[in-house]
């Protein structure tokens, strides 16, 4: 599984003007180009969560700037950006009792497929499942490099 480690970095966000603006900062000051994103906000803070081409050093650097930052495994899966190919996915996770916890889809330029990163509750169950149906997972190189 060790090709198959996708890790997400996940922010917490004060609710307050600038704040997003001020991660986004201290990412493009490093170096660090956001793959994917999506938040999800309360009225008084938020989570970020991103895909980025060098998670560590952006650990690293939000880190350095007191930004409470975590890692977190996740599994990226490529699919046909077609009506079902996200249902087909879905399906597996539910035939095989895997709790998918969230998830977000993107697609890029380079190809007509779309992505979506999953957050599941047991990651090697879900890549054996979805292998086993013909699902093409990503390396983390080819997120990250995406």
């Amino acid at each position: 599984m060790a090709d198959m480690k996708i890790f997400q970095i996940s922010v917490f966000v004060e609710n307050r003007v600038g704040r997003l603006s001020d991660i986004t900062e201290v990412l493009a000051k490093n170096g660090v180009d956001i793959r994917a994103l999506c938040i999800a906000d309360t009225t008084d803070f938020g989570i970020l969560r991103l895909i980025v081409n060098q998670p560590e050093k952006a650990v690293e650097a939000l880190k350095g700037e007191g930004i409470t930052v975590t890692k977190t495994e996740v599994i990226a899966v490529r699919l046909a950006d077609t009506p079902g190919a996200l249902n087909d996915i879905l399906r597996v996770m539910r035939d095989r009792d895997i709790i998918v916890e969230y998830l977000y889809a993107f697609i890029t330029r380079k190809d007509a497929d779309a992505y979506v990163i999953l957050r599941v509750d047991d990651n090697q169950k879900a890549i054996d499942a979805l292998t086993a149906k013909g699902h093409r997972l990503l390396k983390s190189g080819e997120v990250y490099d995406l």
